[in-house]
């Protein structure tokens, strides 16, 4: 980068800082401490008032490609507790940090309209799924060929499901289901639009099954891509499986939150004027601070344009203290390194990413010194 614009960068963000220190939500007065749960008409609220007009990606992504999200669990369930509220963005792994980490609530802001009405989806099949068996059966669309113990591993419970066809008369079923329990139980306005996308992304699901992948559907092409099977059998660098599919507890402690209205999808940009703003507000009005932020790799692409800078504004208007922290996906190479079996030289399972961790005060620190310019300035104070 030329000098020049570093320093106008510079000069910018340390404006755009200033400004969010001028609207800070710390300086309004509090009401009560967050709610034990969310009545429908609440949370529906939530999801319509605090959204943004949806825009697009490349891709469907409605599963992850990261298979090092469950790495940094431990250090943060140490560093960071008790949890007050998780921030995430995109689909499923973001059920893993919540059933791991239990916030008192969570919201998941995604540019996509789509992604948030993913969310709904999973709601609906959570709720009426008192186990994880039940559970992927529904997502699925298709019987396991096999009775598992409650405590089977998430490997076995995966593996009940391989080779197994879909069916299109539980698919119908569980369509229907997922619509009344939306619009008539919980009484959210869905429109037909909204309906029909909810139906395209269900179908992917019982198209695939458990190889359901992030180039799914309106994705890149082929790619070694993890499947939604690896990305729930995936383990930390102690080899302890962590995903909410890991066990009957961690996904009772996922769907107690879903039941209670405490994971509200939102529609907004990161870099966007309304949705993390209306977030933030909430929070501080409820005596709630972010403890935990995952952006996967959004950031990389906020800084193809100035949207960083009012990303870090909208942050640093955002109560936080000391322990809140970023979690990050970095992609090597930009995802072009796969990960290999040393012992077998089998084909690539993935792209190599990293799940890097950042105190929130010390970026939105060096954001306020200038010291920000670009994407790598932001991996270089992640760890």
């Amino acid at each position: 980068m030329r000098r020049g614009t570093s320093i106008k960068l510079a000069g910018l963000s340390v404006a755009v800082w200033a400004l969010a220190l001028c609207v800070t939500p710390t300086s309004r007065s509090r009401t009560e401490a967050l709610p034990q749960r969310l009545d429908d008409h609440t949370f529906w609220t939530l999801v319509s008032e605090f959204s943004e007009p949806g825009g697009t990606f490349r891709s469907d992504n409605l599963v992850s490609n990261e298979l090092a999200f469950e790495q940094v669990i431990p250090t943060l369930q140490t560093q960071v507790a008790p949890m007050s509220a998780y921030l995430g963005v995109g689909p499923d792994q973001n059920f893993t940090y919540i059933a791991a980490f239990k916030p008192r609530i969570a919201f998941i802001i995604d540019i996509r309209r789509q992604n948030m009405l993913l969310h709904l989806m999973y709601k609906a099949l959570i709720e009426h799924s008192a186990t994880r068996m039940e559970f992927l059966a529904r997502l699925f669309s298709r019987p396991p060929n096999v009775d598992l113990p409650a405590n089977a591993s998430a490997d076995e419970l995966l593996a009940a499901f391989e080779g197994v066809e879909p069916e299109a008369i539980a698919f119908e079923r569980t369509r229907q289901e997922i619509r009344r329990c939306l619009t008539e139980d919980h009484g959210f306005v869905l429109s037909n639009a909204d309906l029909g996308s909810i139906d395209y992304v269900f179908r992917a699901f019982y198209s695939a099954g458990p190889d359901i992948r992030y180039s799914s559907g309106r994705g890149n092409g082929w790619q070694p891509f993890p499947s939604y099977k690896d990305l729930m059998t995936e383990h930390d660098l102690q080899g302890v499986q962590r995903s909410y599919m890991a066990s009957e507890d961690l996904y009772g402690a996922l769907r107690d939150m879903e039941q209670r209205n405490l994971i509200v999808p939102i529609v907004g940009d990161f870099g966007g004027p309304k949705a993390l703003r209306s977030v933030g507000r909430y929070l501080d009005m409820h005596h709630a601070t972010v403890s935990v932020f995952y952006t996967s790799n959004v950031e990389q692409y906020l800084f193809t344009r100035d949207l960083w800078l009012r990303f870090y504004a909208n942050v640093g208007a955002m109560p936080i203290d000391a322990h809140s922290t970023f979690i990050r996906a970095f992609f090597l190479n930009q995802g072009r390194v796969f990960r290999f079996d040393p012992g077998t030289q089998q084909a690539p399972v993935g792209p190599r990413s990293e799940q890097l961790l950042n105190p929130i005060q010390v970026l939105l620190g060096a954001f306020n010194d200038g010291r920000i310019n670009n994407y790598y300035d932001v991996i270089e104070l992640s760890r």
